[in-house]
């Protein structure tokens, strides 16, 4: 896990109202807590812990003129990511047909797929606009944080 992705955890804290956040997977662990009177642009307490590689985590926050792609997505696309744990549908019910196909064109406000997490069913969009050229997901199946989803190429 790298500053962006701490810091897009701290921005879906914000948004949903979060006070508390926690995740542990193998050899890493962080743990952010907001005070519960804190104002929308104070910083978070941030604990940490990487085993063998605390030296590597900067511990400044990213530069907020930081590119959002890695520069490998202008030749690879661009890469929908779950902004949540939860399970990944590609319609809004099983009757209806999928939100989005291979070869969609979509744009920001394009809803892509839905993620169900603690029984609320949140619409997701594309945020972009291009056509999708690769659904990473199957229907119905689990998804982690930050996990692509679909590939995009930008129009």
């Amino acid at each position: 896990m790298d500053l962006k992705d701490i810091k897009a955890i701290i921005d879906l804290m914000k948004k949903n109202s979060l006070s508390e956040f926690e995740l542990e997977k193998q050899e890493f662990k962080i743990k952010l807590k907001r005070s519960p009177g804190a104002a929308g642009g104070e910083d978070f307490p941030v604990t940490y812990t990487l085993p063998s590689q605390i030296a590597s985590v900067a511990t400044a926050p990213p530069a907020l003129g930081a590119p959002a792609l890695p520069p490998s997505a202008a030749t690879s696309g661009i890469e929908i990511k779950s902004p949540m744990i939860g399970t990944f549908y590609r319609a809004p019910s099983p009757e209806s047909g999928n939100y989005v196909e291979v070869g969609t064109e979509v744009n920001p406000e394009t809803v892509v797929c839905l993620i169900e997490a603690m029984k609320v069913m949140n619409e997701i969009k594309a945020e972009v606009r291009g056509i999708i050229t690769e659904i990473l997901v199957d229907n119905a199946k689990p998804v982690e944080f930050g996990q692509p989803m679909f590939k995009i190429k930008p129009v």
